[in-house]
């Protein structure tokens, strides 16, 4: 199989990819990004983007994506749409795998591979995501605003987000598996003093209902298997993300829920020249302006840590 050399190899695009590849291009490190299976991220499955600087009258997840890639283009980063399949990080320069089995030996490498919201699996949430399903509250419920809303989810993300909903929502209806919730005992008290927010106990979501927009929600209870309907205009998963890191797996530290784990404040993982940025590693902000800073972060830093080695 082929092989080539390169300075500085970005996998995964989105926010942090993309921001990371016009540094890294600025800086005439000639990156080589791979975008992965999902070109621009989870931005590509999100409609409007109100809250992001620069764009006053907010801007659809994929244009704003197009406009980042074009920005990378722009400088000279060479964009491959592939998927890495393999690395090895047990010497220098490090080894890096395409799915074709191209192998590509890179003094630096950047993460940015993201992570990919949990769904719930039904044919309904597929059909009207981006029309009223959202996996994101922080980046979703203004459009909601004097709605009726509901939420799945029973831990501590899915407490903070339905708390966040029932400050500009008429009411909020919080969908619970199990007679209790995961979600931290302070997390727990919030909700339940909430009072536009009803929690709906040993529940599952059996269909989002609507066709071109949600008109409402019908939901099953496991302990009576008795069903009803909710009339919401939004819904909201919130069950987790799990990061996209599974090659990286036997060479970089990671939390349980494996999240790569960097120096705090910093891009820098265990293994000297590989740097991680957006929300392969960040399990809290999870937001386009926080990813894209990250990728700044880890292209200031891959390149200070070329200039050292002497490589540029």
């Amino acid at each position: 199989m082929s092989s080539e050399k390169v300075k500085c190899l970005i996998i995964g695009s989105g926010p942090a990819g993309y921001t990371a590849a016009i540094y890294a291009s600025r800086a005439n490190l000639a990156p080589v990004l791979y975008t992965g299976k999902e070109p621009g991220g989870q931005l590509t499955i999100t409609n409007d983007v109100e809250n992001y600087p620069g764009y006053p009258d907010g801007v659809m997840g994929p244009q704003m994506m197009e406009d980042f890639k074009n920005q990378a283009l722009r400088f000279g980063t060479d964009i491959r749409y592939e998927l890495i399949s393999k690395v090895d990080f047990s010497g220098h320069p490090h080894k890096i795998w395409s799915e074709t089995g191209h192998e590509i030996e890179a003094d630096s490498v950047i993460i940015a591979t993201g992570a990919s919201a949990k769904w719930l699996g039904i044919p309904s949430e597929q059909k009207l995501m981006n029309k009223g399903v959202s996996a994101c509250a922080v980046c979703d419920g203004f459009f909601f605003r004097g709605q009726e809303v509901a939420i799945v989810g029973g831990g501590d993300t899915a407490a903070e987000e339905a708390t966040y909903l029932a400050k500009m929502c008429k009411k909020v209806h919080l969908l619970v598996r199990k007679g209790e919730m995961r979600a931290s005992k302070i997390m727990q008290e919030r909700v339940l003093k909430t009072e536009n927010l009803i929690v709906h106990w040993h529940t599952e979501t059996a269909e989002i209902l609507g066709e071109d927009s949600v008109t409402g929600v019908r939901i099953r209870n496991l302990q009576s298997g008795e069903e009803s309907e909710l009339p919401v205009t939004g819904f909201f998963v919130a069950i987790g993300h799990k990061p996209n890191t599974d090659i990286f797996e036997g060479w970089l530290d990671m939390d349980e829920n494996k999240y790569l784990k960097a120096t705090p404040g910093r891009s820098f993982t265990k293994v000297e020249g590989v740097f991680v940025s957006g929300d392969a590693a960040d399990h809290i902000y999870r937001q386009a302006v926080t990813a894209a800073g990250s990728g700044c972060m880890a292209a200031l830093d891959a390149e200070r840590y070329l200039a050292d080695k002497g490589i540029i």
